[in-house]
């Protein structure tokens, strides 16, 4: 399997790999090619050129060291760091993809795939340096897969990380035509001595619940067995939007919180953050938790938003199958010191979060590790 690679900012080499049985175009002088067997090399290097100015303008300090060749070089102490930890995360977008793909809309899928993983860094302090990505497709479409680069070089941007390498893998055979998946890997780091391990958590906490952007990238598979048990059509009017298509509606990106986080962790008032992603309130929260303790959620805090809402009536789904499977309206919680909240809110307002009060950390005595009494009847 030849795999040369895309590197760097500078981005010298986007190449397509092949796994699948060679198939014939037919009789032609000089015998079987690479194209012939499904893999397209010039396409490979249109799409480099086509993304090379959006990768270089991803770049920050600790990115400029000499690119190309197979790898790409960070220094961290180019970015400022003295005693450095590195984090790193590695994710994809679920089958939201799925949506992108039948309706067409390829442009925020990138900013999802970055979001997915710079959240996760931030959670434990750490700031996003790096990103590369993975685009695997069973024959390269170059205006696709500029779209998806496109909102991968954005998310980039938003979270303060350089789009350092990537590898685009052309399978005919392994995927179904028009089809393609996503994996993504970021690099973070964080001074040794302000890592967020959830050690300074305490009962008294308050829990500020930050604003989702919608959906994000969780439980899309419910979502889609929804609209098809309903008979609707992706380019349907969406029925809790009006204005917007089903599909426009659902494939809003993933809201990264890189910046404002970051900020609010430096001031020294938040304990811990916790990423709600799949798994919803009840697996994520308790993540940052320390034994003996629990949130306790308000729920009269947490009024459904109307994707959410809709989601749940049109399925029939539980209070507590939402709560579990979705971020419903809330995709980042920060855990803060009792008496900085006013300040960390305002901070947070400062960077265009909408925040608030969602509940309290308390002693978990017998009962469950994230509490949400009253569920039932607020999500009614």
């Amino acid at each position: 399997m030849v795999r040369p690679s895309r590197s760097g900012p500078s981005v010298s080499v986007r190449e397509a790999a092949i796994s699948t049985p060679f198939q014939s175009d037919g009789p032609r002088d000089g015998g079987l090619t690479y194209k012939a067997a499904g893999v397209d090399i010039a396409a490979g290097d249109a799409l480099v050129r086509a993304i090379a100015p959006l990768a270089r303008a991803t770049a920050r300090p600790g990115a400029e060291a000499a690119l190309g060749g197979f790898g790409a070089v960070f220094d961290p102490a180019g970015a400022g760091f003295r005693d450095p930890l590195l984090v790193a995360a590695t994710d994809g977008v679920g089958t939201k993809l799925r949506i992108a793909i039948e309706t067409g809309r390829h442009a925020g899928i990138g900013q999802d795939l970055v979001a997915m993983c710079v959240n996760d860094l931030v959670v434990q302090g750490a700031e996003p340096l790096f990103f590369l990505d993975y685009y695997a497709t069973a024959r390269l479409d170059v205006e696709t897969a500029r779209a998806v680069v496109a909102g991968i070089a954005d998310g980039c941007r938003q979270a303060g990380c350089a789009l350092v390498g990537g590898e685009t893998a052309e399978m005919p055979g392994l995927y179904a035509a028009g089809d393609y998946d996503l994996a993504g890997f970021a690099v973070g780091a964080v001074e040794r001595d302000q890592l967020l391990t959830g050690d300074r958590v305490a009962a008294g906490d308050v829990l500020l619940g930050l604003a989702a952007s919608g959906l994000h990238s969780n439980g899309f598979s419910l979502v889609r067995r929804v609209v098809a048990d309903r008979g609707l059509a992706w380019d349907a009017p969406a029925p809790f939007e009006p204005g917007r298509s089903l599909g426009e509606a659902v494939l809003a990106p993933t809201r990264i919180y890189v910046a404002a986080c970051l900020d609010a962790v430096r001031s020294g008032a938040v304990h811990a953050l916790a990423h709600i992603t799949g798994g919803g309130f009840v697996e994520n929260i308790p993540r940052v938790l320390p034994a003996g303790l629990a949130a306790a959620l308000d729920v009269h805090a947490l009024p459904l938003p109307p994707v959410f809402r809709w989601v749940q009536q049109a399925g029939g789904i539980a209070p507590t199958e939402m709560a579990r499977t979705f971020n419903c309206g809330i995709g980042m919680v920060a855990v803060v010191a009792p008496d900085r909240v006013d300040e960390t809110l305002t901070r947070l307002a400062g960077h265009g979060e909408a925040a608030r009060v969602i509940g309290r950390v308390a002693a978990r005595e017998d009962g469950p590790a994230v509490r949400l009494d009253g569920l039932d009847e607020a999500w009614a």
